[in-house]
């Protein structure tokens, strides 16, 4: 197979390591040389800066979209004219324009695209959603993420101030930055019916786009919640709550472990001396960081590339959550609850 990687920052470097993990020699760099990370390990691999001809003249099989996102489109509207398989990094992009006009090119030429959220590959969220499909759980009825991180952190080899999360210009902003949420919680609850937000610049971080936002989400199965992200927190946090009839999972990244609190009796019954619940936990596997993640993600985009699976992340669920990010923005605007399309 032949790739083209198009964006050499720091997820663009992780998937490129990961490709020659897994054997994969033929890779072309699509650059604009304005990396802040040393070129060393990129040396002898041939070097393009002009899209077009980088697809004409190495005709790649697979395009590894991990520029700027609201650069994405420029690259994968292409890509997918192209017939390529396309990794598109999240987010999709930085607003809906031209998401139609990616489908409908993916569509016409059979181009397959699989949307970068690696925590689909978690192994003890996917033990969550086990635990929620198979009825374990009961009926969903609240919910809370929360994810804060202190930006300056991210990439210390560089200003903050310059990157693309901190740039309006480029895509950035904590809401359409730190999506994850918005996809895991989807991933594992459905679509969401309506939502409501407040966000913005809160912190002296010197920034022209909002660091902090609490997002409340209605699913369509009836679950209420909210999703907290921000660019301040110190030390970083992020972790997942979700209760059912029949019990509550907590689940932390910092140690990946999933804690289920089973409820002893049925929903709803009173005892004056009710039994306390009974904790299951379902930990990571032993040696489990977190490259592991974008592997296995690069794993099954080889196996895409190749005809040999469809992908577990769509266009489509890129699209879903950039419409979450778009109601997210449009409910602060107008202080309204936002619903989503069904």
């Amino acid at each position: 197979m032949k790739f083209l990687i198009a964006g050499l920052g720091s997820i663009g470097r992780r998937h490129f390591r990961n490709l020659i993990a897994l054997g994969e020699r033929d890779i072309v760099l699509l650059r604009s040389h304005r990396a802040t990370l040393p070129d060393d390990e990129l040396a002898g691999y041939p070097v393009e800066t002009d899209l077009q001809e980088a697809l004409k003249k190495h005709k790649p099989d697979a395009v590894i979209v991990a520029n700027p996102t609201a650069l994405h489109l420029d690259v994968a509207i292409p890509a997918a004219e192209a017939g390529c398989a396309i990794l598109l990094e999240k987010p999709v992009s930085d607003s809906l324009d031209r998401l139609d006009v990616l489908r409908k090119t993916a569509e016409t030429s059979g181009s397959k695209i699989l949307v970068g959220f690696q925590f689909r590959y978690h192994p003890t969220l996917n033990k969550a959603r086990e635990l929620i499909q198979s009825g374990t759980l009961g009926k969903i009825l609240t919910f809370h993420a929360h994810w804060g991180e202190y930006l300056p952190n991210w990439h210390p080899w560089e200003d903050y101030r310059q990157s693309y999360a901190a740039r309006a210009d480029l895509g950035g902003g904590a809401i359409v930055t730190l999506t994850h949420p918005l996809d895991y919680l989807r991933f594992l609850l459905g679509d969401v019916e309506s939502l409501w937000s407040f966000n913005g610049h809160l912190s002296p971080l010197e920034l022209n786009v909002e660091d902090a936002a609490e997002i409340g989400l209605k699913f369509s199965g009836g679950a209420v919640g909210g999703v907290h992200v921000n660019y301040f927190q110190r030390p970083p946090v992020h972790r997942l709550e979700i209760v059912g009839t029949n019990g509550t999972l907590r689940w932390d990244n910092a140690d990946g472990v999933l804690h289920f609190y089973r409820m002893p009796a049925a929903f709803g019954t009173w005892d004056a001396n009710p039994p306390a619940a009974v904790e299951e936990q379902y930990p990571l596997p032993d040696g489990f960081e977190r490259n592991q993640l974008f592997a296995a993600q690069m794993r099954h985009f080889i196996d895409i590339a190749h005809g040999m699976a469809q992908p577990v992340c769509s266009l489509e669920d890129g699209v879903k959550v950039q419409q979450l990010v778009q109601a997210v923005l449009e409910s602060n605007t107008s202080r309204r609850m936002v619903d989503l399309p069904s």
